[in-house]
């Protein structure tokens, strides 16, 4: 059996707002003004399929945002999302492993998120086989594109994996 799962609130717990407290404290622009404004919209997209470097995602969510940020100041914020690890997930994973199953981590993120979480979060990389991460493929969940992608990576079938 294969066993796929997300890094974004099942392994990882994400909370955006965390980056969007961290630009008002860094720009003074009140977090209510970046609430309206903050949406995970096509520019966070074509960032998780490496079709935009983290610098133009960085200048085009700052421009919409309204934030005056250094790259570094930016990238603090957006690695902000970060709360904590599930220790419970990586229990199951490890299990799983053990009981000879493939387990696999299907992803979507980005550049900047994968410069930070791989070095805080060892355990992810340690208890899969395989990280199968949207900027590394150019495609992302919940395009059909990249199941069947990963899918015929592993020689799985569908009625063989379960994604959690």
């Amino acid at each position: 059996m294969l066993y796929i799962f997300d890094m974004g609130n099942v392994i990882i717990n994400i909370d955006f707002n965390r980056a969007l407290r961290v630009w008002s404290e860094l720009s003074k622009i009140p977090i209510v003004s970046l609430t309206q404004n903050f949406e995970l919209d096509e520019t966070m997209k074509l960032h998780e399929c490496d079709e935009i470097s983290d610098l133009e995602f960085t200048e085009f969510t700052s421009e919409k945002l309204g934030l005056s940020l250094s790259f570094e100041e930016f990238a603090l914020g957006w690695n902000a999302i970060f709360v904590s690890l599930r220790y419970d997930v990586i229990e199951i994973i490890t299990r799983l492993r053990e009981q000879s199953h493939r387990v696999v981590i299907l992803s979507n993120t980005n550049r900047l998120h994968q410069n930070y979480w791989p070095s805080h979060y060892l355990e992810i990389a340690a208890s899969s086989d395989f990280l199968y991460l949207s900027q590394d493929l150019g495609m992302r969940k919940p395009d059909l594109a990249i199941y069947k992608y990963f899918l015929q990576s592993e020689g799985f079938s569908a009625e063989n994996a379960i994604f959690l």
